[in-house]
């Protein structure tokens, strides 16, 4: 009987990049020549719009940097009238506004994806995320106005008191409540504006997690909370995190609702009933009466800062979404 060893088999060598030869796209025909082009000329304008950005900002500030130096970022004094500038103030206000928003935006935004996920009957969701759709299409200065008629009294004559009474012994809530504009009106205005940010973010993130994922935790018996803490939000965490950086991003810039709502005191406190600043509202607030070269310069150097902070964030962003990454979700 005749093995398989004895049976003649051709075998066809498969062809090798040497008799069909890998054609460069971009330089084959007229058309991809153009499409190539038409891309590059696309990122090189976007390189050049950040370095021009960026020449703009330093150009404009060189005056306030040779006068104050690196002690412009450490010095408390804004006095436009002893021309004396500083932006510590305006960058504490930025960073601890963000950090409300984000504290309060971040687990509101994350909880309504996933209802809007795996939990809301189907005929609610398109509804719902209409809605969510369009408190994103509202102007800042909109959510400035309803800031400082409905939020702002509301916090003055029911929140903080509240706070004050339950969590006065803590720094933060301590101090006068009668201003309403303050550095917490400012992050939960904040904290409203990109919540519809995060949450269509992360429900975009989460539908895209596999249903093979849920059907296996249920087949193992998880409860439905047991499916979407360890089959969902574990598998999409990287992606929330992203979420959560876009929104960061926003918060840091936001400037209109912020200015109306924040008290635009250059002052730093560690109670958050108490008015502050930020370095996009400085520059929003004070750049029309800036009537001094140095003083233009010093508004310069604020939004040079604003874009080095914004920077920096985007990197430690960067570093924390690497280190939730698991090993087997990193690419070659």
């Amino acid at each position: 009987m005749p093995t398989l060893t004895d049976l003649p088999i051709s075998v066809t060598p498969v062809p090798s990049h040497e008799h069909f030869p890998i054609v460069n796209a971009p330089t084959s025909r007229f058309g991809d020549r153009l499409f190539y082009s038409l891309t590059l000329a696309a990122v090189i304008s976007l390189g050049v719009l950040f370095a021009t950005v960026i020449i703009v900002q330093v150009n404009g500030s060189h005056m306030a940097m040779q006068k104050f130096g690196w002690g412009f970022l450490t010095s408390k004094a804004w006095d436009p009238v002893k021309l004396d500038f500083g932006a510590l103030p305006f960058i504490y206000g930025t960073v601890v506004s963000s950090l409300i928003a984000l504290l309060i935006a971040v687990p509101l935004g994350i909880g309504t994806a996933v209802f809007l996920t795996d939990l809301a009957p189907v005929k609610m969701r398109q509804p719902l995320v209409s809605v969510i759709e369009m408190l994103a299409a509202v102007p800042s200065i909109i959510w400035g106005l309803w800031g400082i008629f409905v939020m702002v009294p509301w916090l003055r004559e029911h929140l903080f008191p509240f706070l004050q009474k339950f969590l006065g012994f803590l720094p933060i809530f301590q101090g006068p409540t009668y201003y309403g504009v303050s550095m917490l009106a400012a992050g939960i205005i904040i904290a409203i504006m990109i919540l519809p940010i995060i949450t269509s973010v992360s429900r975009e993130i989460l539908r895209s997690v596999p249903d093979l994922q849920r059907e296996a935790a249920y087949g193992l018996g998880a409860t439905r909370w047991e499916v979407t803490r360890i089959a969902v939000l574990s598998y999409a965490r990287r992606g929330l995190m992203g979420a959560a950086v876009l929104g960061l991003g926003r918060a840091v810039g936001e400037t209109m609702a912020v200015t109306m709502v924040i008290g635009n005191v250059p002052q730093i406190s560690s109670s958050l009933f108490d008015p502050g600043y930020t370095l996009a509202s400085a520059i929003a607030n004070q750049f029309a009466e800036a009537n001094e070269d140095i003083y233009r310069s010093a508004l310069f150097e604020i939004g040079l800062v604003l874009m080095g902070v914004t920077i920096v964030i985007n990197i430690l962003a960067l570093l924390l979404i690497k280190a939730f990454e698991t090993p087997g979700s990193r690419r070659a």
